[in-house]
């Protein structure tokens, strides 16, 4: 089975920047797709950025050319580098797996853009 921590939440100020961090454990072999997903307050779940093992890309609109997901297949650890955050990017986000139909969950690290 496969483990996913994640890091680099915390408080930032809008326009800051953040780095969030997956690793996975537990796994022999590469994962097929890794990403993030968020979670704000009142709203459901949504997609953020997910990648491929063959480093085929998506984001969601709203955070496109503010975001940038990376993988290193070696280590099955995806980054999400976050510029320029607003408000509306406060949320728990969450780091997601994907391999031969299973999907696998992080706990969840809260992002809060505020002044």
């Amino acid at each position: 089975q496969v483990q996913l921590v994640e890091s680099g939440g915390g408080l930032v100020q809008p326009g800051g920047s953040l780095r969030l961090s997956c690793a996975a454990s537990g796994s022999g072999f590469s994962i097929y797709a890794m990403g993030w997903y968020r979670q704000a307050p009142g709203k459901q779940r949504e997609l953020v950025a997910t990648v491929t093992s063959g480093d085929t890309i998506n984001y969601t609109d709203s955070v496109k050319g503010r975001f940038t997901i990376s993988r290193d297949n070696t280590k099955n650890a995806v980054y999400l580098q976050m510029n320029s955050l607003k408000p509306e990017d406060t949320a728990v986000y969450y780091c997601n797996a994907r391999h031969i139909g299973i999907a696998y969950w992080g706990q969840g690290t809260q992002v809060t853009v505020s002044s």
